[in-house]
């Protein structure tokens, strides 16, 4: 590990500092750039996301796709943990603390507006940044692919139902250009431009020189990438932050609580299930993150753009990176 990578969660960081400062001195500046937007992905963030998938994508051999039901446990252990377990603990940790252990610094419809947004975040699996933890926990690409895959269909038919059930609304409507637009830009694209490199490289360079020079230059693109989205997303934020500091924090201890937990119980599942160590990481990724793009449309088209709810799921994606940034340095010292 180089210096640069050890250090990495001083420079996130300093990153998650810059952000927070140029959005609250650039103020509509940084607003403007948050608002450049198609389907409801941001561009700037979606062009930075492809840096980051890129090198996970670029190892999927599709020759050996066909053998991914050999890791058929990591399948059922990954859809069981997103959608019999996850949403429910998020809305109980959520209840538990913004309900009842914190009632004395909110007020209860507030309260009730961060649970909304905690659950919009617990009921949608991470489609994206996944292939960010998988990558650096070298987790095995073939099988995240198709994981990640097979939670974007789960997730066009479940997450209606389980939102309806557990927030108590029966007339929610899900923006679906957000969903499909997401897949096409955080997966198909990135999936397809990586599938011709591989063919391509392979093929005028061999394997040998794209597995020991090609792809080991491409891990200083993802980190990059990663710390730039980190400076814009809170940036995007950085008003709220300053001026709501301790709602902040009382939504971010159920969240952060809920992704620890969800990680720690895949992550035991997954070795008594005896895993292999490149499919377990991947499997305990995809249940502790969030697709909060998703979540944060949700929020604002069910609750409207300033209200708790969307603010909750902002948070949701403040912690996202360092949190996980800590899970992937847990996985990596437990590889077995």
């Amino acid at each position: 590990m180089g210096k640069f990578e050890k250090y990495l969660t001083l420079w996130v960081l300093l990153c998650m500092a810059t952000g927070i400062l140029l959005g609250y001195m650039a103020g509509d500046h940084i607003q403007g750039i948050s608002a450049w937007e198609w389907a409801g992905v941001n561009i700037p963030v979606a062009i930075l996301v492809w840096f980051m998938i890129f090198p996970m994508m670029v190892q999927i051999d599709f020759s050996s796709i066909r053998h991914v039901s050999k890791n058929w446990k990591g399948l059922a252990l990954t859809v069981f943990i997103n959608w019999v377990v996850k949403p429910f603990t998020m809305a109980f940790f959520a209840w538990i603390f913004l309900d009842k252990l914190f009632a004395a610094y909110l007020e209860p419809e507030m309260a009730d507006q961060y649970i909304a947004g905690a659950i919009l975040l617990g009921a949608a699996p991470c489609t994206a940044m996944v292939f960010v933890w998988s990558y650096l926990t070298r987790g095995d690409a073939n099988y995240t692919l198709i994981q990640v895959s097979v939670n974007d269909l789960i997730l066009l038919v479940a997450f209606i139902p389980i939102v309806r059930f557990l927030l108590g609304i029966t007339d929610i409507s899900i923006p679906y250009n957000v969903l499909l637009s997401s897949v096409v830009i955080f997966v198909v694209i990135p999936l397809t431009a990586g599938y011709v490199c591989h063919k391509l490289l392979i093929r005028r360079k061999g394997s040998e020189w794209f597995k020991n020079r090609f792809l080991p230059s491409l891990k200083p693109l993802s980190v990059w990438a990663l710390l730039i989205t980190l400076i814009l997303l809170f940036a995007f934020q950085g008003h709220k932050i300053v001026e709501q500091p301790l709602d902040i924090l009382m939504i971010a201890v159920p969240l952060t609580i809920q992704t620890y937990f969800i990680f720690f119980i895949t992550w035991a599942l997954g070795r008594y299930l005896k895993l292999s160590h490149p499919v377990c990481a991947p499997a305990a990724m995809i249940g502790a993150s969030n697709f909060f793009e998703l979540a944060v449309a949700v929020a604002i088209s069910l609750f409207g753009l300033n209200s708790g709810a969307s603010l909750a799921t902002v948070v949701g994606v403040l912690i996202e990176v360092p949190v996980m940034l800590s899970l992937v340095s847990i996985a990596n010292k437990w590889k077995y």
